[in-house]
């Protein structure tokens, strides 16, 4: 769930600081991109070092920051802006303090007072601190901000008293990160198939009919889902790229007529399915068993018509919501409505070989996305990612509507 997160850590002057280290840890180990602030006092309990080390990113620690001899500066609204999640742990009472009334004289809180993502705050004291008013006002206060408190446990506390000021475990500060996600995702439950990737259409034992699609773009669209909790089965052509997401099952095939079986096999039970691959439309009718020699001038190749994979599902559709994929070089809206109407999809995604940036084998996309009541939203050229996640947001929105 946190697979490809970026976490921002901010780590004040607690004894509970120590623990951080295991806390990086188990966000990398979650696949989560970690950044992390420390402050002056944090420095006391843990080292740069060592978090740089687990987190494998610089830890930033002042505004002003010197490299090679030259001086430079630490930008806290880029490291605000680049946070999905930002966890103050251990989160002091001068912190919390600070925090609550606006002060920013260090670079975490001017990181805080920046950021535009959902803030966790960790708070670790003694039991009295802990119990003091002024300590609950700036709790509640931070709460009335919409900042997210990740209550302290009971135990025994560095002055060697027993009661609640210990910071939460790890584990659990890992526990509330993924509950928040979860509640957030809204693919959870649902069920999606996407085609990714080209067919190779075998001429003999060595050659093939092939186009020049990479996958990436139905990769992402299988990451994007994964991410907003969706079961998401992948299958893919041949294509260079590979799921890490456990919520992805991923089926490689290389032939139209492979793509169409496993495609129509895991179709039935879909709520949502994304046709993104590139198919062959046509496969010669003989694979030759041998390689065929360079002996004419000329070589002949009868080509039969491969199974329409979009239009059978779109004549076997059961609730699900269906989406194609239009690539074209003119009359491309035309065409593309045409294609949503012929073959019964919910929604059909335009992106023109003619922009720039978009198509095959880029690392860019711009398309349009067109519905059944044939309405047009058009989005400017974004990373394939980006794409994704729009196209997945559309859908979101009609099958909620």
């Amino acid at each position: 769930m946190l697979g490809g997160k970026n976490i921002l850590l901010g780590v004040t002057g607690g004894i509970a600081a120590y623990k951080t280290a295991f806390l990086v840890r188990l966000l990398i180990k979650a696949g989560a991109r970690v950044k992390v602030v420390l402050t002056e006092g944090a420095l006391s309990f843990v080292t740069p070092l060592t978090l740089a080390t687990l987190s494998k990113n610089p830890v930033s620690m002042d505004f002003i920051k010197e490299e090679d001899g030259t001086l430079d500066w630490n930008n806290h609204v880029e490291l605000a802006l680049w946070a999905d999640l930002m966890v103050i742990a251990p989160a002091t009472a001068n912190t919390l303090s600070k925090m609550a009334h606006g002060t920013c004289d260090n670079l975490l809180l001017a990181t805080y007072l920046s950021a535009k993502c959902p803030v966790f705050f960790a708070p670790a004291m003694d039991l009295d601190m802990y119990r003091h008013p002024a300590t609950k006002t700036a709790i509640e206060k931070l709460s009335s901000y919409g900042n997210l408190l990740i209550p302290p446990a009971s135990g025994e506390l560095a002055s060697g008293l027993e009661g609640e000021g210990r910071m939460a475990e790890p584990e659990a500060i890992l526990g509330y990160l993924q509950d928040h996600l979860a509640q957030q995702q809204p693919l959870k439950g649902k069920k999606v198939l996407i085609t990714a990737g080209p067919t190779y259409e075998a001429i003999d034992p060595v050659r093939y009919i092939g186009n020049h699609s990479s996958g990436q773009m139905g990769f992402e669209l299988a990451r994007a889902a994964a991410e907003q909790g969706a079961s998401v089965v992948l299958i893919s052509g041949p294509s260079r790229f590979s799921v890490e997401n456990e919520s992805i099952t991923l089926q490689r095939v290389v032939s139209a007529r492979e793509m169409y079986e496993a495609a129509l096999a895991a179709y039935a039970d879909a709520d949502i399915a994304i046709c993104a691959a590139a198919v062959a439309d046509f496969r010669p009718r003989d694979i030759a068993p041998h390689k065929i020699k360079k002996c004419t001038e000329r070589l002949t190749l009868e080509l039969v018509k491969n199974p329409d994979i979009l239009e059978t599902m779109g004549k076997m559709k059961k609730g699900q919501y269906l989406v194609g994929f239009a690539l074209e070089t003119e009359n491309e809206i035309e065409n593309a409505q045409k294609k949503l109407k012929r073959k019964h999809l919910d929604a059909i995604v335009l992106n023109s070989l003619m922009d720039e940036g978009a198509g095959f084998g880029k690392e860019t996309n711009k398309i349009s996305f067109i519905d059944k009541n044939l309405t047009i939203k058009p989005f400017e050229l974004k990373s394939k990612a980006e794409v994704a996640r729009d196209i997945l947001h559309e859908i979101y929105q009609r099958i909620h509507t």
